[in-house]
């Protein structure tokens, strides 16, 4: 990180004479934390945010969109690549343009997931399917540096200033597991840092962590928790950038502090805190979960809750809630189905209990495509209040390396936001999802079919215009009522096909009745005494005011979903 040598003086001497007025080991004043109470709702009814419930939208940083042209050709990243493997202009201020345009708030978005912006190695390489740059930001040169193509750390910092004032939270995409690959300008890091064989065979738990991802990935020996010498060509590099005695004092201080080895996991581990530390950034979707022990995922969230508390003692006037810092893993292959554990084969590991308050859940793009709405919805209730509570899943249709999405040639875009954005748990819209992005582009290989450009002119089409208004219409809806996500589901009736979802916790209460495949015109909704009698609703979808008679509601429109919530 780049902070000034005065702070970094400032530190230095702290640890030597001991600061004063710490209560606590780590050094955080917390009772000078703003803790907004949680339990009130606020004058205009708006309902505290809880990341059960949460609607996220994940984009590639380089596909979404290009806010600044002038950082489009950095590094002499300028070899000729496959379709799409190359960098596209997507950066920073691409996302920070469109926080202000208003377009996440349109679609109910309350957390932004954006592909790693840290430097990236500068050559390419190619694993078979086309010459390719490192723009997907999974190929780490230096954890402590942005990458130019994608901006800069002030930009980074405007971002999440932008995002928290429109009451958007920020999901940071960190990689531990592995640097990228070696090339002519990125050399291999040293054998006390790396391994650069055996690949993964995934036959149980050893062969799937002390092991490569691919043949020239070299993976980071996390499991060595012994200290190790910086690498060579790290300390060249900030010497050159006139940043060394900066980083080297800022390391000297992490580690007085927190008294943690010197070993290659931790000092990533301190790189990649310094932006909660510094930035207030919310939470971490981590990826490669499986392919690390777990006992380095503690550490990893052990010190990243301390610097989110670290930041919110520090920045008072700028603290969004009491929330926790917060864990997202990507353990590939988990499903809801396992629960709270992975199933090596020959062992399983309960990664929640290591630091995790939620995995993505690949399973379910498979249960929607076999399971109707209401086997859908109530085994996902269920699940969520007896095998995982306290914990979640994040649920998606299509993501960036899922070579089988739910609608794979969009012909089912309209269900599948139903299901995304009404199925409980927590929703990850892929962008693009909502304006049906093509996911098999031609003459591209590999999962750069999934990873095309973010299609903004399509949003000018009229097919377009109305696909993505049912997406804003759920999503608003999901971000407002916690009940839609986090709460528990009851079917009401079968034909019409009503239920409720009622969300009650830490003086929390939201409750709302939802209809799917309605009869367009005039229909009757069953209530169930979710609403008392003669109680005002809103239905969300169609904007019509309606009042509870006989435990029932009459609603003349031309939808077939009705979203119900009592007027405030």
């Amino acid at each position: 990180m780049t902070n000034s040598i005065k702070t970094i003086t400032f530190l230095i001497l702290c640890l030597m004479i001991g600061c004063k007025g710490e209560p606590k080991k780590d050094g955080i004043d917390k009772s000078k934390i703003t803790k907004p109470d949680t339990k009130k709702v606020t004058e205009s009814g708006k309902l505290p945010f809880i990341w059960e419930g949460s609607n996220i939208y994940f984009l590639l940083t380089d596909r979404f969109n290009n806010g600044d042209t002038t950082n489009d050709k950095a590094l002499k990243r300028i070899e000729e690549t496959g379709k799409l493997r190359g960098f596209e202009g997507g950066d920073i201020k691409g996302i920070i343009q469109k926080i202000e345009d208003g377009y996440f708030k349109d679609l109910g978005v309350n957390v932004i997931w954006f592909s790693p912006v840290v430097e990236q190695i500068h050559g390419s390489v190619d694993e078979g399917t086309g010459n390719t740059y490192a723009f997907h930001g999974y190929w780490t040169k230096d954890w402590t540096k942005i990458d130019p193509n994608f901006g800069t750390y002030k930009e980074l910092k405007q971002l999440v200033e932008t995002a928290h004032k429109n009451d958007i939270r920020i999901l940071m995409d960190v990689v531990m597991n592995h640097t990228g690959p070696v090339t002519e300008q990125d050399p291999v890091w040293p054998d006390s840092w790396v391994r650069t064989s055996p690949p993964c065979t995934y036959k149980d738990y050893e062969s799937t962590i002390n092991c490569t991802l691919v043949k020239n990935l070299p993976d980071i020996k996390t499991e060595n928790n012994e200290n190790v010498e910086l690498p060579e060509t790290l300390i060249n590099k900030w010497k050159e950038e006139g940043r060394l005695e900066i980083e080297l004092a800022e390391i000297d201080v992490f580690f007085t502090k927190t008294r943690l080895k010197r070993s290659p996991r931790n000092y990533i581990i301190k790189w990649l805190t310094d932006y909660v530390r510094e930035l207030g950034i919310d939470g971490y979707r981590v990826d490669t979960v499986k392919h690390i022990k777990e006992d380095a995922w503690s550490v990893l969230a052990e010190q990243a809750k301390l610097a989110f508390l670290e930041w919110k003692s520090k920045n008072p006037d700028k603290v969004l809630d009491a929330n926790d810092f917060f864990m997202l893993g990507e353990l590939y292959g988990y499903g809801i189905d396992g629960k709270r554990y992975y199933n090596f084969g020959d062992r399983k590991v309960d990664y929640f209990a290591h630091g995790f308050d939620n995995m993505i859940n690949f399973q379910f793009k498979y249960d929607a495509y076999q399971l109707d709405y209401e086997k859908l919805f109530s085994k996902y209730s269920k699940a969520l209040y007896t095998n995982l509570i306290g914990k979640g899943v994040t649920n998606y249709i299509s993501s960036h390396d899922d070579a089988e999405p739910y609608d794979n040639k969009r012909n089912k875009t309209y269900e599948s936001a139903t299901k995304l954005l009404l199925t409980p748990g927590i929703s990850q819209i892929y962008y693009g999802d909502e304006t049906a992005r093509s996911l098999i582009i031609k003459e591209t290989k590999g999962d750069a079919t999934l990873r095309s450009n973010m299609n903004w002119d399509a949003i000018n089409n009229k097919n377009t215009k109305t696909l993505l208004r049912h997406w804003q219409k759920l999503g608003v809806f999901r971000k407002n009522h916690p009940a839609v996500g986090a709460g528990k589901h009851k079917m009401i009736s079968k034909k019409p096909y009503v239920f409720s979802r009622k969300y009650f916790k830490n003086g929390i209460s939201d409750k709302v009745v939802i209809a799917l495949g309605l009869p367009m015109g005039e229909k009757i909704i069953r209530i169930n005494s979710v609403f008392p009698e003669g109680a005002v609703l809103i239905d969300k979808y169609s904007g019509k005011e309606v009042i509870i008679s006989n435990d029932s509601v009459a609603i003349d429109s031309e939808y077939e979903i009705a979203l119900l919530a009592i007027k405030k």
